[in-house]
This record gives C-alpha cells, sequence and structure tokens, in this order.
C-alpha cells in the first residue's frame, strides 16, 4: 500500500513537472479560462477530484494546444478518485499523441490506472480480464521506466512494475 501511495505521489510530481517544462509562453487568452484552470488545478490538489474532473472536461472545449495538458491532469484527476478506467482512456489518449515526458507521463497514469482496473478483476475472479490489464499496465510501465527513466527518480514507478510482474507470475 506504501508502493501505491509513493507511486501516486510520484506522479502528482511527474505532472507537475510536466506542467512546469511544457507550453513556454502559452497565452491562456481569456482570464476566464485562467481562473477556471486555476480553480480545476486547486481542486485537483485539495483531493477534491469531481471538482476538478468537471473543471477540466469543461475547459477542453477550448483549450487549444493546450489540450494534452489538460487532459493529463484529467486523467490525473479520474485517477486520483479511483475512476480508472477513465483515468486510462484519457492517459491513452494523451500518451498516443504526444512524445518526451508527456508521454512518459501519461504512461505511467495509464499504467496506474490499469493496474487497479487489473487488481479489481482479479479481486473479483475474472483472472483473465485481471490477466489482460496487467499485461497492459506492464507494457506501459516497461516504456516509461525504460524510456524515461528520469522520470522515477525515486524507483516507485520500478516498483510498481515489479508488483505487476509478481502477480502476472501468479496468473
Amino acid at each position: 500500500m506504501q508502493a501505491v501511495s509513493k507511486a501516486r505521489a510520484g506522479l502528482l510530481g511527474l505532472v507537475s513537472v510536466f506542467l512546469i517544462s511544457c507550453a513556454p509562453g502559452a497565452q491562456f487568452g481569456a482570464t476566464s479560462f485562467q481562473a477556471q484552470y486555476g480553480t480545476a488545478r486547486t481542486a485537483l490538489e485539495a483531493g477534491r477530484y469531481d471538482r476538478a474532473i468537471s473543471g477540466y472536461t469543461r475547459l477542453l472545449s477550448e483549450a487549444g494546444p493546450l489540450e494534452p495538458r489538460l487532459r493529463l491532469e484529467l486523467a490525473h484527476s479520474y485517477l486520483r478518485a479511483g475512476k480508472f478506467a477513465q483515468a486510462a482512456q484519457e492517459a491513452r489518449r494523451v500518451a498516443s499523441s504526444q512524445s518526451g515526458a508527456a508521454q512518459g507521463a501519461a504512461l505511467s497514469v495509464q499504467a496506474t490506472a490499469d493496474h487497479e482496473l487489473g487488481l479489481a478483476a482479479l479481486a473479483a475472479g475474472d483472472s483473465a480480464k485481471g490477466g489482460a490489464f496487467l499485461r497492459q499496465a506492464d507494457t506501459a510501465m516497461k516504456q516509461v521506466v525504460t524510456t524515461y527513466p528520469d522520470l522515477d527518480p525515486l524507483g516507485a514507478l520500478a516498483a510498481r512494475r515489479a508488483s505487476i510482474a509478481v502477480r502476472l507470475r501468479a496468473l
């Protein structure tokens, strides 16, 4: 459980690093967009995940070039809210359209969500579905730890991958 908490904290850190490092000089255009973004971001950081989800969802229609960034934060909000299927879906969308640190951060969220979905399926007695989710999680996490090792400075993602491997061997 401690590894899961560390992994989630690490993912929040990754998202923060990504947000700080991307889109230099990007202009939001409307002050209302900035205010709405601030509200959604504050809700995410304060643990009000449903409010963050609705805020990011509203912003997507006018996000323009910031769409991948907002989708990643939306995916992270879903993840923190325990809405793992939605988190995986949004994260896959970002991972497939981005490269570099943005792709790595999205793959981290996707892998974490798929891992949680796999564990839930296994707990419900569905080893086929659980195994499929765990294999997806392992594939995504492998890409993160091998391609973007700087996104896992404390080894939390590698530890999650090791946990996934143990579960897969047991199937």
